[in-house]
């Protein structure tokens, strides 16, 4: 009798914590996404939390500027690729990576991270893989939610692009053969 009292009492508590646990992500503000794009035969999956603006100014109030910020919600950002990708001359291997920015007024940098599986709030600047220089653009319409993509290219490779607010950031890159 005391051995189905424990059992039972230990399935209480299991379906309990894991109720729980379903109710904390069904109450996270920022839903999570998983988008992927095929680029010149590279599979390039990028898996962040994409915060709202909610009726808030984004840039430079709500993420000031001249700080590290980490694009997305909860756990940090991730970019995993299939294949090697060009930067530049910036070798990225194929991989798992975390993606922050340091914001500005007038120039961001992407910074492509080695540390993967953190909260959005920890940065480890001795993990940077490299920092890069995106292109700033206006958008004409306020974009909603954050959005992160690697946007493939008509003329081949593509972009890592990053929009919110009135704020498109990107960096091209190429697919190593």
């Amino acid at each position: 009798m005391k051995h189905n009292i424990l059992a039972w009492s230990l399935v209480a508590m299991t379906a309990t914590a894991l109720d729980a646990g379903l109710v904390a992500q069904q109450a996270r503000l920022s839903p999570h996404e998983t988008h992927s794009s095929l680029v010149d035969g590279a599979t390039i999956t990028i898996t962040y939390g994409r915060p709202s603006m909610r009726g808030r100014k984004i840039f430079g109030s709500l993420i000031t500027h001249g700080r590290i910020w980490m694009p997305g919600a909860d756990e940090a950002t991730i970019i995993q690729t299939t294949n090697d990708l060009l930067f530049g001359d910036v070798l990225l291997p194929a991989g798992s990576y975390s993606l922050y920015t340091l914001t500005g007024e007038t120039s961001w940098k992407f910074i492509i991270n080695k540390q993967t599986g953190q909260f959005h709030t920890v940065y480890n600047q001795d993990q940077d893989f490299v920092r890069l220089d995106p292109v700033i653009e206006g958008l004409p319409q306020p974009v909603e939610q954050l959005t992160i993509a690697a946007v493939p290219a008509a003329a081949g490779g593509g972009r890592l692009q990053l929009d919110w607010e009135t704020t498109r950031l990107w960096v091209p890159f190429t697919v190593k053969k």
